[in-house]
């Protein structure tokens, strides 16, 4: 287990989205990405979660919309790392897997990717 500061874990979740292509990101459309300590439900391992309707599939979408929410969960991260190098290298896979589950990309196709 890794100890590493809410700020700490947060500015590498900054990093991580930074360093997703402009061009890509331009096409992220209502969507907040939040750190959350812990998941809630039965998957105490999660490491993030998207929460909403992937492009692929909004339909008649519109004007007043919640926004779609992607979850980078600190706890379970640090849990499973050893060093702060290995958190930053976990964050920027689970942000990347997150932003592509908005985007329609299933786990399928990210293993296919090699984004495990």
């Amino acid at each position: 287990m890794v100890e590493m500061s809410r700020e700490d874990f947060e500015a590498a979740v900054d990093v991580a989205l930074e360093a997703i292509p402009d061009e890509l990101l331009d096409l992220v459309d209502n969507v907040v990405i939040l750190v959350e300590d812990e998941p809630e439900g039965d998957d105490p391992e999660l490491l993030g979660l998207y929460d909403g309707i992937a492009l692929t599939e909004r339909g008649n979408y519109g004007f007043g919309e919640m926004p779609d929410r992607i979850f980078i969960y600190r706890g379970p991260t640090l849990r499973m790392c050893s060093t702060a190098d290995e958190v930053r290298a976990e964050v920027a896979i689970t942000v990347v897997h997150e932003i592509a589950h908005h985007f329609g990309i299933d786990d399928e196709r990210l293993h296919e990717l090699g984004w495990d």
